[in-house]
């Protein structure tokens, strides 16, 4: 087994995002340098470098990287109001593990669209913008996030606020425009997004954890919350891989069952976290506290055992469907709460 996405797809260097203009052409545009230009976040036009298909070329970090920079690009310039709130929400440091797993993803289906890697970089704008909303004090009242203070805290609740739906508006507008789709596919991804903020997705789950997590729930009641604040968004992200791949029903019926085990194991990692028991990553813990976890519902063994349980079933429907660089990097990710779960057996 690798350690957490440390794997190598060739070697084509350290480069930066690259990318067409919309349309199905491939070709560079030379960009004047004129200060306007300077002063705003320029998308670089040539894609070909990159060579769609070769997601993970010269190894995860330089995935991580072009990620990071295709980020920076797709943001709105500093302002020192809500464009910095944004740029602070999703920029911080960060393991970029849904992105990562849409490229890792896409080498393993062979997906050679470009419209991937912007797909890939409007799911880190929703998860951020979901971060930026569960930190306020109206609803988490989180201090910390990725070792800073929450947006809230630098920026103010209201630019906080401002900047998720910001972020909101620009991820939707990043998949409309994205190269390399026909009109169906293009329709069929805004929808998967949409479906994943929403009331079936971040909405309602954020809701109910709200309004109803601080009560006496069933173990199947926390299930539907978990699936809507966490599975939803997976499930969305490997949709958008499916529509860039033109997967078949059959693979897509295994990508979403899959998404819907690694948001159950996801979230129940996330309360081991939050209760420390297993190392916090530069995060609140206890926040949970009064919530009605699965940890609180059924005792941290069960708990461990439901997790052992949702990994093995994340490994096997990623393998059905030759996903193999996908299920070894996931089974890094869960290594250390898989650990922990041994050692309570």
């Amino acid at each position: 087994m690798t350690a957490m996405w440390d794997m190598d797809e060739g070697s084509l260097g350290r480069q930066g995002p690259l990318h067409p203009e919309a349309g199905d052409a491939v070709m560079a545009t030379a960009v004047p340098p004129s200060s306007k230009a300077r002063a705003r976040a320029v998308r670089p036009a040539d894609f070909s470098a990159l060579v769609p298909g070769r997601w993970l070329a010269g190894g995860v970090e330089a995935a991580r990287d072009r990620v990071q920079a295709h980020l920076e690009s797709l943001l709105p310039p500093e302002d020192g109001g809500v464009a910095s709130a944004m740029r602070a929400g999703v920029l911080s440091p960060g393991k970029r593990i849904r992105p990562l797993m849409m490229l890792t993803l896409a080498t393993d289906l062979g997906c050679r669209s470009p419209a991937l890697l912007d797909m890939a970089c409007a799911i880190e704008m929703v998860h951020a913008a979901s971060l930026v909303l569960d930190d306020l004090p109206c609803m988490d009242d989180a201090a910390l996030r990725r070792g800073q203070p929450t947006v809230h805290r630098q920026f103010g609740e209201d630019a906080a606020t401002l900047a998720a739906v910001g972020l909101l508006s620009l991820a939707f507008r990043t998949v409309a425009q994205a190269p390399g789709l026909g009109p169906q596919a293009r329709s069929k991804a805004v929808v998967l997004l949409t479906d994943a903020v929403g009331l079936a997705g971040l909405v309602g789950g954020q809701y109910q954890d709200l309004r109803e997590g601080a009560a006496p729930r069933s173990a199947e009641a926390i299930a539907t919350t978990n699936h809507l604040k966490t599975g939803v968004l997976f499930d969305a992200a490997f949709g958008l891989c499916a529509v860039c791949v033109s997967a078949d029903d059959a693979t897509r019926g295994r990508l979403s069952a899959l998404a819907s085990e690694l948001g159950q194991a996801f979230q129940l990692m996330d309360d081991l976290h939050d209760c420390a028991l297993l190392s916090v990553d530069a995060k609140d813990v206890g926040r949970d506290a009064d919530k009605s976890t699965l940890i609180a519902t059924l005792g941290e063994r069960e708990t461990l055992a439901r997790l052992n349980a949702h990994v093995t079933e994340v490994l096997r429907h990623a393998n059905a469907i030759g996903a193999h660089r996908l299920a070894d990097q996931l089974e890094a990710v869960f290594k250390p709460a898989l650990a922990v779960a041994a050692r309570a057996d």
